[in-house]
């Protein structure tokens, strides 16, 4: 450990003792950027052909993290993201869908609010998805100051819809205003940049929208990639484009605010891409059938536009890792992702075990609030392992799961799938999962299987799958109902008999 780090860690120690707004503005700042179903291989130093020079960059200039391990839905990664516990243990093992009522449990202390204590300015853009029923399961009841985006899973990127319903907001009130997503975010959040409170450190969650369905971008960042013969690539690769100059443009403005060297740079994405193969032949024949017959995008029915989206929309490339975005394998859950403090955390390769409920206690650690850290958070500080500050210490045990399919387990190099027909993979020799070595380590499995067994089982929303598939979730699309902000509103009145 360099002799400035040590200086700067021992300061900010000092400093957790009893934080004053002077102590405080002295701490690091944060900004969080969460991608949404990037592939593995949909980034430049992945050697995508997908030009991603400033996600390159937080790589080559940061702490490139190589086996950082997420959930393979979006809820459940950003449930374990804000608490630093297992999703499984909030029952949150699915993407929250429009017309479930729960969200991100409230007894929950969460990431905002943990460094609202240490003193912080916490700023959010872009998407939330833990929830949108009433207000009070919305971001700025849950320790953001400010949030400006969308509430549900997935939107329009120049209509702002989700579901049959407008969903766009800054702090609870509907906005309809023109635009790319991408551009909206960026904009706000360089505007919060600017406009911050100067007397504190600042925490910007920046979650961005893509590249997830529907598959829109600017005709001018598609005609960047030509050469690419899948209209359907196409159109993704500008979408990560737009993505990736979005994140330049933020650190730019860290940089003019000359902030960037004060602050700890985080990025991910959110799950593994959404991927054409992912799909069953048959499935994707049929849905090919009936846009054919059809004619024309979107199809007539929310459930027919639901299928076609995921069947035939997905064009990010997981390769080498097999699957992607729903599945437990290793292109669901292993992303792209870095961390970048510079002059303190840079040039350097992480090859550890890291995973997204890490990432809370590890940023308290980073800032000297370790203290605050509760005994119960599934995550641990892996901030002496990217930094060499004492003995790393043993990655946790990891649980990934989705509804639907048999959950996993990670203990350092194995993993177990599906503990009633288990399979067991050495996923440090064998990242491709080609090697099932279950018959050899039958001791292993046993210890795997009961502690997957035995793991916390949270109870998850209540939504029949029969009301989920009568009123989908679709991404963009006309307006049949209330605006979603809107509709919380009206939701907490009838709750409270009025």
């Amino acid at each position: 450990m360099s002799a400035r780090l040590f200086v700067i860690r021992a300061t900010l120690a000092l400093a957790s003792i009893g934080v004053t707004q002077a102590e405080a503005v002295d701490r690091p700042n944060i900004l969080l950027i969460v991608a949404d179903d990037l592939g593995w291989r949909d980034v430049g130093y992945h050697d995508s052909e997908i030009r991603t020079p400033h996600i390159d960059r937080l790589a080559r200039e940061g702490v490139e993290l190589d086996r950082f391990y997420v959930q393979p839905m979006c809820s459940p990664t950003r449930a374990g993201l804000m608490t630093g516990k297992s999703p499984m243990r909030l029952g949150i093992t699915r993407a929250i869908a429009k017309i479930d009522e729960t969200g991100l449990p409230r007894s929950e202390k969460i990431l905002p609010q943990y460094l609202a204590d240490a003193g912080y300015q916490r700023l959010m853009v872009g998407k939330w998805h833990l929830g949108h029923h009433t207000p009070d399961l919305f971001p700025q009841a849950r320790g953001f100051e400010h949030f400006y985006g969308h509430v549900t899973g997935g939107i329009g990127y120049w209509d702002h819809n989700h579901g049959g319903g407008h969903d766009w907001q800054r702090n609870g009130e509907t906005l309809r205003e023109e635009g790319y997503t991408t551009h909206l975010i960026t904009d706000e959040a360089i505007r919060l940049v600017e406009e911050r409170d100067r007397a504190r450190p600042l925490f910007l969650y920046v979650a961005f929208n893509a590249p997830h369905t529907p598959n829109e971008a600017p005709h001018e960042a598609i005609a960047k990639y030509e050469e690419i013969d899948d209209p359907g690539r196409r159109v993704h690769a500008a979408m990560v484009d737009e993505l990736d100059q979005a994140i330049g443009r933020i650190l730019s403005a860290f940089e003019r605010e000359k902030m960037l060297e004060n602050t700890i740079v985080f990025f991910t994405s959110d799950n593994g891409g959404l991927s054409p193969g992912l799909s069953s032949t048959p499935l994707r024949l049929l849905m090919q059938g009936i846009v054919a017959a059809y004619g024309e995008r979107p199809l007539p029915t929310m459930l027919l536009e639901f299928l076609a989206s995921m069947t035939l929309d997905g064009h990010s490339d997981n390769t080498p890792l097999p699957a992607g975005k729903g599945f437990v394998a290793e292109g669901g859950v292993r992303v792209p992702a870095a961390i970048w403090w510079p002059g303190h955390l840079e040039r350097e390769r992480f090859d550890g075990f890291m995973t997204i409920s890490d990432v809370l206690p590890t940023i308290l650690d980073a800032i000297g609030e370790e203290a605050s850290t509760p005994d119960d958070l599934d995550g641990r500080s892996r901030w002496n392992a990217l930094t060499g500050d004492g003995p790393p210490g043993d990655p946790p045990d990891y649980v990934t799961a989705t509804l639907g399919s048999a959950p996993a387990i990670y203990r350092g190099r194995w993993k177990l799938v599906d503990p009633d027909a288990p399979r067991l993979y050495d996923i440090y020799a064998d990242p491709y999962e080609e090697r099932d070595v279950s018959t050899d380590k039958p001791e292993v499995v046993a210890a795997l299987t009961e502690r997957l067994n035995a793991w916390p089982r949270g109870e998850g929303p209540a939504t029949s799958p029969l009301s989920l598939v009568l009123d989908i979730d679709v991404f963009g699309g006309s307006e049949d109902r209330e605006p979603w902000a809107d509709a919380a509103k009206r939701n907490a009145r009838a709750a409270r008999g009025n």
